[in-house]
């Protein structure tokens, strides 16, 4: 039993740090030029030797990218939470009890998880000046996909498990 309990701990630690990497790191966007550094874009900056800001971020018509910043961060945050929840409920709760509080919270990171990385998906030529639209997906974006079926199997696995003795 104890085996299994690392193994649900270290699962979502591991999910909480891939939405962490997903959501700090730059690499959304991975624009290479020829003759020119590799630019880096990630939700709120777009780097090579220096960062800047994504144009037009803070305008009504980047809303979607505003979306994609606040659903990660929220899943983000969400992740976290469930895990002291988790913790929580292992002292808290009686025998037989499922952590069904802890798996709410989960499934909510992962849906919005799903949410972003989906809406940059399909918006993705809409953040970007035309200077960087021929690119391709970085890792941070990869990550972020990873991230929705390890969150979404963590959150299944506290809606099945049941505390023991």
């Amino acid at each position: 039993m104890l085996i299994i309990l690392a193994f649900i701990i270290l699962f979502h630690l591991a999910a909480a740090i891939l939405l962490f990497v997903a959501t700090i790191h730059n690499a959304w966007w991975v624009v290479s030029p020829a003759g020119r550094d590799v630019i880096y874009t990630d939700l709120w900056y777009s780097c090579n030797a220096t960062c800047y800001p994504v144009e037009n971020s803070h305008t009504a018509e980047a809303a979607y990218l505003q979306a994609v910043q606040a659903t990660m961060i929220l899943a983000t945050i969400l992740c976290c939470v469930s895990f002291f929840v988790f913790i929580l409920q292992l002292f808290r709760l009686q025998q037989g009890e499922r952590f069904i509080f802890t798996a709410i919270i989960q499934l909510l990171s992962t849906l919005c998880v799903m949410i972003a990385a989906s809406i940059y998906t399909a918006q993705k030529q809409s953040f970007h000046v035309p200077s960087l639209q021929k690119g391709s997906y970085g890792s941070s974006y990869i990550l972020a996909w990873i991230s929705f079926p390890m969150t979404l199997i963590s959150g299944l696995m506290y809606l099945v498990l049941r505390k023991r003795k």
